[in-house]
């Protein structure tokens, strides 16, 4: 029974250390696998550095207005008597609108006419009284001076109070002559100064033919035939003819945000869409204030978009897209893939093992979607453009290539 009972307590210790060691050998095979998951490399999303040009642009909606736009008036108050023009007429400079008519003034011109015939005919009558005394001037002063003459060389031929009388006669013809030139310079003066007025009356007369300032199209009209306006200087309340705009040139007033106000230089090209007209103009940058408005935080900006074929109508809505700086066979990458921290940025790469190494990096032109690379990286590096938060320097991944962006993106 002793033997019996030994072998039985044998087999059971012996059935213990062999359940004991298959326990050990299961915990060790779970941390193993538990390990070699651990380590399995995560994939990432990577794009190769290239190089390409790259230009960042702005674009910015707005009106399209007239370079020039007014409404015309007249300078001097009078009836419609013609009206040459109606909406939609184009005129060229210096073009008839329209006629007035303005009583008072014909009949001022008429008095002024009047008035230069009867100061002429004073000129007349002067000259010819003056020609009458000069001719009895030179008669009696011929006498005189031959009677004195013969006074001095036979004194005592001549009575001298024969000789006295006839000096004074000379004088009183020369006196007639001196009038005589002062009524005619007063006559001629006066006829200068009612030829003056004639002139300055028929000068404002051509005002009752109003004319277009400039070359342009009729978009508004307000008089009709026989309507009054009122001089355009004199009353505010006068009625103008008609609204004229230039369709040669137009005008876009865009708002340049604060951020954009150092790239804008005159003479920048723009690309002006019209959805309306599903057409493309080319404008340039013609002027800016070079302020920044306090409540908007933009800059006032004008550009100038020639109209050629007349295809533009003022008032559409219009895009305008400015390119506000660019780069040429630039080294580019993902925006997503820049870090920034302050002035400083920074990308991860994927080394040739595989594995993730920081790069800092020096910025250029941007855009929505990339970056220009100045220093830091070279043509061909992988940079990780998504999955990227938790790497860390020499961690191993599985890179994955991602679409590169879309170039000359719009800001």
């Amino acid at each position: 029974m002793a033997c019996t009972l030994s072998l039985s307590g044998l087999a059971i210790a012996t059935v213990s250390v062999v359940l004991l060691g298959s326990c050990t050998h299961a915990d060790k095979g779970t941390a193993q696998a538990a390990t070699t998951q651990t380590q399995t490399p995560i994939t990432v999303g990577v794009n190769t550095v290239t190089r390409h040009s790259l230009q960042r642009q702005l674009t910015v909606s707005s009106e399209l207005v007239p370079f020039q736009e007014i409404d015309v008036y007249a300078k001097e108050a009078g009836y419609v008597s013609k009206l040459l023009v109606d909406y939609g007429s184009h005129v060229s400079k210096g073009q008839l609108l329209a006629v007035l008519e303005i009583p008072e003034l014909e009949a001022q011109l008429q008095q002024d006419q009047a008035a230069i015939k009867s100061m002429a005919d004073q000129v007349t009558n002067a000259q010819n009284q003056l020609s009458r005394v000069e001719a009895q001037h030179k008669v009696v002063h011929l006498e005189y001076e031959r009677l004195s003459g013969v006074a001095q060389s036979k004194p005592g031929l001549v009575a001298q109070q024969e000789v006295d009388d006839l000096q004074g006669r000379d004088l009183a013809a020369e006196a007639q002559v001196e009038a005589g030139k002062s009524n005619l310079e007063a006559a001629r003066s006066n006829l200068a100064a009612s030829q003056a007025k004639l002139t300055r009356d028929q000068a404002i007369y051509s005002y009752s033919r109003i004319t277009a300032p400039f070359a342009g199209v009729v978009t508004q009209r307000y008089a009709n035939l026989g309507t009054l306006l009122q001089a355009g200087t004199n009353s505010q309340q006068a009625m103008p003819l008609v609204k004229l705009s230039e369709e040669d040139l137009y005008r876009l007033v865009i708002p340049i945000p604060e951020t954009y106000v150092g790239y804008v230089k005159v003479g920048d090209p723009v690309n002006v869409r019209v959805p309306a007209l599903n057409d493309t103009f080319p404008g340039k940058v013609a002027r800016f204030s070079a302020d920044v408005h306090d409540a908007t935080r933009t800059m006032h900006t004008e550009v100038d978009v020639p109209n050629p074929k007349g295809a533009l109508i003022p008032g559409v809505y219009a895009e305008a897209t400015l390119t506000m700086n660019k780069a040429t066979d630039a080294l580019t990458v993902p925006i997503q893939a820049v870090d920034r921290e302050g002035e400083h940025a920074s990308v991860l790469i994927v080394d040739s093992n595989n594995q993730i190494q920081a790069r800092q990096v020096e910025l250029g032109v941007e855009t929505a979607n990339e970056a220009e690379i100045l220093s830091g990286l070279q043509e061909g590096d992988r940079v990780v453009v998504s999955d990227r938060a938790g790497l860390k320097t020499g961690e191993p991944v599985r890179p994955q290539a991602t679409p590169p962006p879309t170039y000359q993106s719009r800001s």
